[in-house]
């Protein structure tokens, strides 16, 4: 019984292929934009070099950006199990607690992503009744804010499927064959 619970909290997981596949292809995007920036950042140097000339509102632009391409890499890394792990105590509390731990942990990043989320939401609201802009582009910092408030909220559906599958796989005994994360302490 305990370990066809963990079979089916994997396959909730191998199931989940078409999420992954999404969440890597929002992480894809945030990845281009980080390139976009990287380019830009030399392009700017450069005129600033030879022209005495930098590009006119490259500020205003990167510092929205680098919010959203940030934003864009959370819910792969959460999906994929690649946030920072600290083992030491399950390791030394035994295999069936260190389950209970990571289930903990699961349901704790799940509830910092919904306040994160909220927040941001919300700080999105401010920006956009309260119609600021950019200081040299004058361009509205509102829908950015929601951007990032978008990519966010779908962490909360990801980061449970996660919970849901970690608190099965506690309650079985039986570790998950997914959402193994190597990087752990």
């Amino acid at each position: 019984m305990a370990q066809d619970l963990t079979a089916r909290m994997d396959r909730l997981l191998a199931s989940g292929a078409w999420l992954d596949r999404f969440t890597r292809r929002i992480a894809f995007i945030g990845l281009v934009g980080l390139l976009a920036v990287a380019v830009a950042t030399m392009i700017d140097v450069l005129l600033r070099w030879l022209a005495n000339a930098p590009i006119v509102g490259y500020e205003d632009v990167t510092q929205l950006l680098f919010a959203v391409i940030v934003a864009s890499c959370f819910p792969a890394g959460l999906l994929q199990g690649r946030n920072i792990t600290i083992r030491f105590l399950g390791k030394g509390l035994g295999p069936r607690r260190a389950l209970w731990l990571e289930a903990l942990g699961a349901v704790a990043t799940l509830a910092f992503f919904t306040v994160v989320t909220w927040r941001i939401l919300a700080f999105a609201l401010d920006e956009t009744v309260n119609n600021r802009f950019t200081q040299t582009l004058e361009m509205p910092t509102g829908p950015w804010w929601w951007a990032v408030g978008a990519i966010l909220a779908m962490c909360i559906p990801v980061q449970l499927v996660v919970a849901v599958a970690k608190t099965g796989a506690a309650v079985s005994g039986t570790p998950l064959t997914h959402l193994d994360d190597e990087s752990s302490i």
